[in-house]
């Protein structure tokens, strides 16, 4: 390969590493020193020790083509490769192209200079339309990316991600090597005194990932397997390395196994569009996203530093600011000091001002509350605001078609409103076909003395809360004068203090609206709600039934969820966001967290606010397998180890602690705590996000930390923590509740937010996010793990075979699953396949089938294990066996079809193997018009054999008497197992059985007894068949070309059954689990090197 021209190492020169093969005036062809040594000689395995220590690319080419210029003490490496004829190509290509012109320079540099030119321009052509044009240093990575394709022989779909120099350890030993991070795989290649060491690690086996110190090493990379562990260090950049490792991990399970309904962002679907900078991207996209609580489906557009100028500080704060698709952001250095979200929506206007020394590069947004936000120090301003008036642009237009189409459909409409936006749920019989929502909070629904009730209070303490809600109300009157009121409010260090001592009644909807940009949805679809519940209006559904069930256990205790009105307005919400979105559909604890909302905000607003938390601020916590909830749980318990180390040092196992949370979690603790106090939680959760809840839950621990350490079991820990949260009041009912007297003292929740912010503010948005991407792997396993179990559950009763042959039998099936979505579905079929299988199927009897292969697929799988190896004949007898498993015709084989029919080929006794191979060779297996594709000759068949049969006491028995005396035999013994008859076969079906019974004997030991023997049974079942044509009237309607003959299925076994040589072949036996060892490495081998072969036969 054409390499960047690089000068000759000056140190290898003189120690005369290279030895020279070839050469003109120019040019010089050599081969490394050593080089195809036998035995292992001294000079290849220093030479090749050298190489790993001193060369960044552990093992160098062993051939290259040097450009020395004559009379120069500079050369350089113009072309290196692994083989002598690809280097020797090159070397053709230089002497008919360029050597004939370098007499024309006379000065000799300029020869050097026109060389190095032509080589850097081939180089170019090469890297044009390849893998290396999208990476950022195409020259290095085209290198390293055919250096990996060297080593490790894989499709070129393979995609390789990037490249580092580290070390593998082995127990106490480091190699020195190469790590290669594909979208599929962990590569890593050393070569050291002569021993070369590789290993492929599927990320589909990867379990876990982590950083830890083994010895004097600090940074310490971890790869867990389910077998084994890897330990990987002396990287440059440790962190960079665990980010894209744990990004492609994650990719790569979201892909390909059961995510629970993970979605997966549309760029990184296609695994060619995986690059090191575009995971940079993702991760970038993703941390603004969690930081802002921005919709999923927003683009990161740009990412600028840049200075805000603070009218409550009085100064610019310095940050970046962030742009999307509909956002304008910032945020300060220090993560939550000084925030900002300005929906583009909101925004009127984007002009530069005058730049001056004072403010450089300044840029005024206005918008539409008759404010201003000054930005400088922007080194981009001219990019910035182009791009922003552009979406500005397309946003105002999309806006007037809405509004244009609105009053279109008004305009066709009666002018009596279809909908009634009024609260009272009493229809009378001529409105009884409209859709009523809610223009009300609940709260405001209930009377004074019904909610009365549900607070009990003295007078005097209802005065006191009272003057409380007045003070609050006027510090937020308050803070709204200075930072501003609506989604656009300067978010500070004060507004937390604010939201931590509790948001006033009347102020909580509107602050939640806000702080989770909710209005912004809600103004972006007018009409959306009612639309939606006249769509839903009479649909039934699991999801519907679910719902009616938990309606009436969401706050039961509140009045405004003891009668219809409250129960109907959360029935429509829930509906409508479970007909919104299928793929959540309901979820528990859905029904709790609308239930609150439907509180404080109106029905509509409601709604939106479900669809923030469950889509923006908690995703993927409400899909079928509460995935998010279970992957911060996980977190939790790390962060339990990180943030209180001496709780984690006296309780070794912190996952039934862990598992305490998860219900914190998914109920954002509205269960767990009192309601007042609940709130405040809620109102911490809207304006920080995922964030406030695992610092509450921190602290929750860390006020317990003495008496959970004393705990003897889970149990007494569960109970602590109960009874702790039900002591945890707001300081409004500090005097409400006369019958705790004499209970725990209560501890105050403004308080325990407090110390949670104060405690655990160094849990970043930034840190949540790197700790999840690693746990999603753990998680994910963990279910793949329990998907395994299922499986195997299902498989086991209908089987004979050993769960440890079982369970590595499933392994092998699901890589050949997964290798057909590595590399696509060309490798064992036509480029006209069908595409991929689906990921999992509906087996028979309504249990699901997590992974299924197709026809090609199968027929690996058929070679690999298949006790009957027969030869170039087993492609078309593994035709026929997914032919016949393939029972509902929709080319696809599930696990436990494969599963059972290994069982009979290894376990069953003969008469169900002879059974299995009859039924390869009759319909549907072998169907009328199918061409037998083998070029093994039909055997011949003679019919004038004579036909007797030596027994064992000495006797000579007619074959005629022999069979009939096993056809009584069979015959009894299919009384006692009533079986469905099988149909007879002909004479052409016979002799497809016979040639297949002929390949099976090739390079046997008894193969002239075993054609002997064949030749016997296949004679006599002949003479059998036309014995019966002779003595069987002709069938109605039967044509002339039909010769009429046939053979039952006990009439063959029965003849088989008269030559020992075969039943003592056919019995055999074969373990299975040494085909599974040797199938093992074959796997990927095989399938990957056809693949080769077909795509260099289709270039």
């Amino acid at each position: 390969m054409w390499v960047t021209p690089e000068e000759v190492v000056l140190l290898k020169n003189a120690l005369k590493l290279w030895v020279t093969d070839r050469s003109n005036g120019y040019f010089l062809l050599q081969h490394r020193r050593g080089h195809g040594d036998t035995g292992g000689k001294i000079t290849g395995l220093l030479v090749g020790a050298l190489d790993t220590v001193l060369d960044s690319n552990a093992r160098v080419a062993p051939f290259r083509i040097v450009l020395h210029v004559p009379g120069s003490q500079v050369s350089w490496i113009i072309a290196s490769g692994a083989t002598i004829e690809e280097v020797q190509k090159h070397w053709k290509w230089l002497e008919q192209n360029l050597l004939p012109y370098m007499a024309v320079f006379e000065n000799k540099e300029d020869a050097a200079s026109f060389v190095q030119g032509k080589v850097k321009g081939l180089i170019a052509e090469e890297v044009l339309g390849s893998q290396a044009a999208r990476e950022d240093d195409p020259a290095r990575f085209r290198e390293d990316l055919a250096r990996f394709e060297q080593r490790f022989g894989l499709p070129q779909r393979e995609k390789l991600v990037t490249h580092y120099t580290c070390c593998c350890w082995k127990g106490r030993v480091p190699r020195q090597g190469s790590l290669y991070l594909t979208t599929n795989h962990i590569a890593f290649y050393s070569f050291l005194l002569g021993k070369e060491v590789k290993l492929l690690v599927p990320w589909a086996e990867v379990t876990r990932l982590e950083r830890v110190s083994v010895g004097l090493l600090t940074d310490v990379i971890r790869v867990h397997t389910r077998r084994k562990q890897r330990d990987f260090s002396m990287f440059l950049n440790v962190d960079e390395v665990m980010r894209v490792m744990c990004q492609l991990a994650d990719i790569a399970l979201r892909r390909l196994l059961d995510s629970g309904g993970l979605t997966l962002d549309q760029t990184l679907q296609e695994s060619t569009n995986i690059t090191k900078r575009v995971l940079e991207e993702q991760a970038l996209r993703q941390y603004v996203l969690s930081l802002f609580g921005l919709p999923r489906a927003e683009r990161l557009q740009e990412v600028m530093p840049c200075s805000v100028w603070t009218p409550h500080a009085r100064c610019h704060t310095p940050g970046t600011v962030y742009t999307t698709d509909g956002y304008l952001c910032f945020s300060s250095r220090e993560e939550g000091q000084c925030a900002l979200i300005i929906p583009l929506a909101e925004i009127l206007s984007v002009e530069k001002a005058e730049s001056t020394s004072a403010l450089p590069n300044p840029v005024i947004i206005s918008v539409r509350c008759k404010r201003a936000f000054q930005l400088i120090e922007l080194l981009h301003r001219d990019e910035l605001v182009e791009n922003l008036r552009d979406r500005l642009r397309a946003l105002h237009w999309k806006q007037a078609m809405i509004r244009e189409h609105d009053q279109r459909k008004k305009s066709t409409i009666s002018a009596a409103p279809y909908y009634t936006f009024c609260y009272d749920t009493v229809q009378s019989d001529e409105e009884d076909s409209s859709v009523i929502i809610s223009d009300k909070a609940l709260r405001h629904t209930v009377h004074t003395d019904v909610m009365s009730s549900f607070h009990p209070s003295q007078s005097d303490a209802q005065n006191k809360t009272s003057n409380m809600e007045q003070v609050r109300e006027r510090l937020w009157d308050d803070h709204f004068t200075e930072f501003g009121r609506g989604v656009h409010m300067f978010r500070t260090d004060k507004i937390r203090k604010l939201v931590a001592l509790g948001i006033p009644e009347s102020l909580r909807g509107e602050l939640w609206l806000n702080f989770s940009d909710t209005c912004s949805s809600l103004a972006a679809h007018p009409n959306y709600y009612a639309d939606l519940l006249e769509k839903c209006r009479g649909e039934t559904s699991i999801a519907t039934e679910e719902i009616e069930r938990d309606l009436h256990r969401s706050l039961p205790e509140h009045p405004a969820f003891q009668n219809e009105t409250g129960i109907s307005a959360l029935r429509r919400v829930l509906t409508a966001y479970a007909y919104r979105n299928p793929d959540i559909g309901y979820c528990q604890s859905m029904n709790i967290l609308a239930s609150v909302m439907l509180l404080y905000t109106k029905e509509e607003e409601a709604f939106w606010l479900l669809v923030t938390v469950c889509e923006r601020m908690l995703p993927d916590y409400f899909n079928r397998r509460v995935i998010g909830a279970q992957v911060d749980q996980s977190v939790f318990e790390e962060l339990i180890g990180e943030r209180l180390p001496e709780l984690a040092e006296r309780v070794p196992d912190l996952s039934p602690l862990a598992s305490a949370s998860l219900t914190w979690f998914l109920t954002l603790f509205v269960n767990v705590l009192p309601f007042r106090s609940a709130l405040c939680v809620l109102d911490s959760f809207f304006y920080h996000g995922i964030r406030a809840i695992f610092q509450i839950a921190l602290a929750v621990l860390d006020a317990n930390a003495a008496e959970l350490s004393t705990c003897s079991d889970d149990g007494h820990a569960l109970m602590i923590l109960t009874s702790f949260l039900e002591q945890v009041r707001h300081e409004d009912e500090s005097h409400v509740c006369p019958e705790d007297a004499g209970a725990s003292p209560h501890v105050n929740i403004t308080t325990l937010i407090t110390d949670a912010y104060e405690k655990f503010g160094g849990v970043t948005v930034k840190h949540l996010e790197m700790l999840r991407s690693r746990h999603r792997v753990q998680v994910l396993q963990a279910h793949e793990d329990t998907t395994k179990d299922n499986a195997l559950r299902l498989v086991t009763p209908e089987v004979s075979l050993s769960q440890e042959d079982l369970s590595e039998l499933y392994e092998l099936f699901k890589t050949e699953h997964f290798i057909s979505l590595y590399w696509g579905d060309g490798v064992c079929a036509s480029s006209s396949a069908p595409p991929p299988p689906p990921l999992s199927r509906v087996a028979a009897g309504g249990s699901s089938e997590r992974y299924v292969v197709d026809r090609a697929q199968f027929k690996s799988l058929y070679e690999l294990l298949s006790p009957w190896v027969c030869g170039t004949h087993t492609d078309a007898v593994a035709q026929r066996a997914f032919t016949l498993l393939d029972q509902d015709r929709d080319s696809l084989v599930t696990f436990s079809q494969f599963a059972q029919m290994l069982d009979v080929l290894y376990c069953e006794e003969l008469n169900e193997k002879i059974r299995l191979l009859y039924r390869l060779h009759i319909p549907p297996a072998l169907s009328e018009d199918a061409e037998d594709s083998s070029p093994m000759k039909s055997p011949v068949l003679s019919t004038t054999r004579p036909l007797y049969v030596n027994l064992p006491n000495g006797e000579r028995k007619s074959y005629e008497e022999q069979l009939q005396q096993m056809l009584q035999d069979l015959s009894k013994g299919k009384e006692k197992n009533e079986e469905k008859p099988l149909p007879h076969m002909n004479q052409r079906e016979f002799i497809q059985f016979s040639k297949t019974l002929y390949s099976m004997f090739q390079g046997d030991p008894d193969e002239a007894e075993l054609f002997q023997a064949i030749g016997m049974v296949t004679s006599l079942v002949l003479q059998i068949g036309e014995a019966r044509h002779r003595d069987r009237p002709p069938a109605e309607g039967e044509s002339e070309s039909d010769d009429g003959w046939s053979a039952s299925f006990e009439q063959i076994l029965a003849s088989l059954l008269t030559e020992q040589v075969l039943v003592n072949f056919l019995e055999r036996p074969v373990h299975l689990s040494g085909k599974i060892g040797d199938a093992k490495p074959r796997q990927y081998r095989e399938r990957a090197g056809l693949l080769m072969i077909q795509h260099a036969a289709a270039s």
